[in-house]
């Protein structure tokens, strides 16, 4: 199946599905989501995995077993290369594209900041966010609201060292361009710019930690 991009029909499935987000409609609205996100999404991932690696897409279906939020399914269609962390995602909204270090926790974590600590492979970081920053990535991920414990308040890096989770993300509204072939290339250009960040982390923290 050859791409040639997310039609209306995709954005309008998942404001449907923000609207009612049950069994009924989905069920009602199956079709339109394998023939509008899901064919096309696994078809742009076909033209991504030459140069990225195998790239899993993501159950449509939520875990609901640990969370207060029972919605059944998720309000996206996501996918990440297994390489390096490379996300890529479909919703109401528009699309987006994400890398970094999503699940840091234990071991990983520890190594995250020993990792920020460290001269080298912390300013390396700085350099690599700025750079990302520069190109018009946004720097998100969650922090703790004070210093982790046994380092200074004062150390260079301390709002690094703050982060549970650290990636870059952009997104874009839904556009007539999304409708098109240029879709591949916004999204394979994204990649490239933060494949470093990726890299970065798996020679300091380890491989990736994928979820569900």
């Amino acid at each position: 199946m050859s791409f040639d991009g997310f039609d209306e029909e995709a954005f309008a499935f998942y404001e449907g599905l923000l609207a009612d987000n049950s069994k009924d409609y989905w069920t009602a609205n199956k079709e339109r989501y394998e023939r509008h996100v899901r064919g096309p999404m696994l078809a742009l991932l076909d033209e991504l995995e030459p140069e990225f690696g195998e790239i899993k897409l993501f159950r449509p279906y939520r875990d609901v077993r640990f969370s207060k939020d029972k919605t059944p399914y998720k309000d996206h269609q996501g996918a990440i290369a297994h390489d390096n962390p490379l996300y890529v995602e479909i919703d109401a909204d528009g699309m987006a594209v994400a890398g970094g270090m999503y699940s840091m926790q234990g071991e990983r974590l520890k190594r995250f900041r020993a990792a920020v600590h460290a001269p080298a492979s912390g300013k390396a970081l700085e350099a690599l966010l700025d750079d990302l920053e520069k190109a018009g990535m946004e720097i998100a991920g969650e922090t703790l609201k004070t210093r982790p414990r046994g380092f200074d308040a004062d150390h260079p890096r301390i709002d690094l060292l703050r982060h549970t989770r650290l990636y870059a993300r952009q997104g874009w509204p839904a556009e007539a361009w999304m409708g098109t072939h240029e879709v591949v290339d916004r999204v394979r250009d994204a990649w490239r710019l933060l494949s470093p960040l990726g890299e970065w982390a798996g020679e300091h923290i380890g491989p990736p930690d994928f979820g569900r």
